[in-house]
């Protein structure tokens, strides 16, 4: 058996080798003991996202943390407008609180209206979330994850690419024309 803690004293691994080590199995029976170290040395998960809808831009910025979850520096539950404020909290209502109970999310948003920037908003913690679990917990959660957010909305993690279409001559929009008169 290989004495784990000489290993790595000896070698400097970071982190996220350390983590590969272990997916792959490297280091067989002793993982018990690595876990250990992994709490100490890799304390600082973190993993960062952008979403956008229209023209709103949301970036998310998932770390281990105690749960909270900041949209511009406030709380998730000081979003306006209220009636909307439910669509933000989606993927934690999906998923479940337990999911994000060790994740905080730092979300900055900015661009686009109202609900462009919710729907940005939701978007990004869905896709962080998943992001999180790819890389730092294992794909067996990962994808029961993915699975779970695209049966409720598929738009929880893939873009939605409809834009405005521009204006164009000879009419007051997209679309529409001006009347024709013959007198």
């Amino acid at each position: 058996m290989i004495d784990v803690r000489s290993l790595l004293n000896d070698m400097l691994f970071d982190g996220f080798m350390i983590a590969a080590m272990i997916r792959s199995g490297w280091f067989l029976g002793c993982v018990e003991d690595v876990y250990g170290i992994l709490v100490h040395n890799l304390s600082s998960f973190a993993i960062s996202y952008h979403r956008r809808k229209k023209t709103a831009t949301a970036c998310a910025f998932a770390k281990q943390g105690r749960g909270l979850i900041k949209v511009n520096g406030q709380p998730i539950e000081n979003i306006e407008p209220e009636c909307l404020r439910l669509k933000a909290f989606e993927p934690v209502l999906i998923l479940g609180q337990d999911k994000f109970a060790n994740l905080d999310i730092r979300i900055r948003v900015k661009g686009g209206g109202m609900t462009a920037q919710i729907y940005a908003i939701r978007s990004a913690i869905a896709k962080s979330i998943v992001a999180y679990y790819a890389k730092y917990v294992d794909e067996s959660s990962k994808n029961e994850l993915r699975a779970t957010l695209l049966a409720y909305d598929r738009n929880l993690l893939v873009a939605d690419p409809r834009r405005r279409e521009p204006k164009k001559y000879g009419g007051r929009g997209a679309r529409a024309r001006f009347q024709k008169s013959y007198r």
